[in-house]
């Protein structure tokens, strides 16, 4: 890149319920204690982004930069919304760092957030279903009531059906962030236990999504209320905010990539759009597979964990789940994955995702993440998050400043 680029701090919201928070004040909060705990004044940020996915369909609000802007630090500064579905949160921080390199800022940040749940913490299932499912191409969401967890099913099944995995081996990958949820304060479930048998297991709440397709309830992520935000900045930024290089991670490569929004004509199993875009991250690293030491990735399902290694270049098509099964996933392996608990346990307030990922390989280079889940001696980490079904690709690749 023409100039460096860094991410130099990072806070968020434990995800899970947020209660009587209105939607204003969760932007607020976010945007606050982002430069409270980083330590840092806001009048020398210089532009903004936030991305959520479902605020007008749930919360009956767009225009989220105006909210943004009703902190009078911020006011009349150029703040923009995006949504990018499930990659609103990674396209948001896309956004800042661009406005950073064509040299409109030195400073900005990146917000996500999502209310999902209303402020007694209860979720109405139909609603939310039919607001994500409006991410989905009208053709591929007719007949289904809950449209995404319908159509990973589906791709669960043809996964399976190509590659002759089987449904315990692909259970190896939700267990496995259960059992990192489970040491991080911030995840939705860090009191639930998990295991292989328990996800295998057809009783109480687990049960097949859809009648004669493999996926499971244990399997999907949760419906969360969260926010995260992390700020952006060049090397003039890090003299700006008075953040020591050594407290700040390098974005090395980074990419979007969009594919068609329709299921029919493309494979699933192996989204181009995914692997074109780890690619060019890769490339303007330079950096392969080998050298990411820790990654964050879209589990929205747990099939898309499996297909995750993949995507990253981990393993073949249609080894992901071995990859679980031998450990490598894991804190000692060859690459952990998703160490924070992923979408499945640690949670997903959908605009909130993509910058949370970010900022937890923030806090893993910067040896900030808890302790029990804390990776040594990292080089580089990467983050992909998705939007839609596999549609919409956001990958950036992180290293120590």
């Amino acid at each position: 890149m023409a100039q460096k680029v860094y991410i130099a701090g990072y806070h968020q919201s434990p995800f899970g319920k947020l209660m009587a928070l209105s939607i204003p004040e969760i932007v607020e909060k976010a945007v606050r204690e982002l430069a409270r705990n980083c330590k840092f004044p806001l009048e020398v940020v210089d532009t903004a982004s936030i991305g959520a996915c479902c605020a007008p369909l749930l919360n009956d609000q767009v225009l989220l930069s105006g909210l943004i802007a009703m902190v009078p630090e911020l006011e009349g500064k150029p703040i923009e919304s995006v949504e990018n579905a499930c990659a609103s949160g990674g396209t948001a921080v896309l956004s800042v760092i661009y406005k950073i390199l064509s040299g409109q800022a030195d400073v900005g940040i990146a917000v996500g957030i999502e209310k999902m749940r209303d402020n007694e913490g209860k979720m109405d299932g139909k609603l939310i279903g039919k607001a994500l499912g409006t991410a989905s191409y009208p053709a591929d969401r007719e007949g289904k009531l809950f449209v995404f967890p319908h159509i990973f099913a589906e791709i669960m099944g043809k996964y399976i059906a190509e590659w002759g995995t089987t449904e315990r081996e692909l259970a190896h990958v939700p267990a496995t962030f259960y059992e990192y949820a489970n040491k991080n304060p911030y995840a939705q479930m860090k009191d639930v236990k998990m295991t292989v048998d328990k996800i295998m297991t057809i009783e109480g709440p687990n049960r097949y999504i859809v009648e004669g397709l493999p996926l499971k309830t244990f399997e999907c992520s949760q419906i969360s209320d969260g926010y995260a935000a992390v700020a952006v900045c060049n090397e003039n930024g890090l003299k700006k905010l008075g953040i020591d290089r050594a407290d700040a991670v390098e974005v090395a490569g980074f990419s979007q990539i969009t594919d068609r929004l329709a299921m029919g004509g493309r494979d699933v199993v192996r989204p181009k759009g995914a692997y074109k875009a780890v690619k060019k991250a890769y490339d303007m690293a330079g950096v392969t597979p080998k050298d990411i030491g820790v990654a964050e990735v879209h589990d929205c399902f747990g099939i898309m964990g499996a297909m995750s290694a993949e995507i990253l270049g981990k393993v073949e098509p249609g080894r992901g789940a071995k990859f679980f099964v031998d450990g490598k996933a894991r804190l000692d392996g060859e690459l952990p994955i998703n160490t924070s608990g992923g979408l499945i346990a640690k949670g997903h307030p959908i605009g909130a995702t993509g910058v949370a990922m970010i900022g937890w390989i923030y806090w893993q280079l910067t040896g900030k993440a808890p302790a029990e889940l804390q990776v040594k001696n990292l080089k580089y980490g990467a983050t992909f998050n998705i939007g839609g079904p596999i549609c919409a690709s956001v990958v950036t690749i992180l290293k120590p400043a």
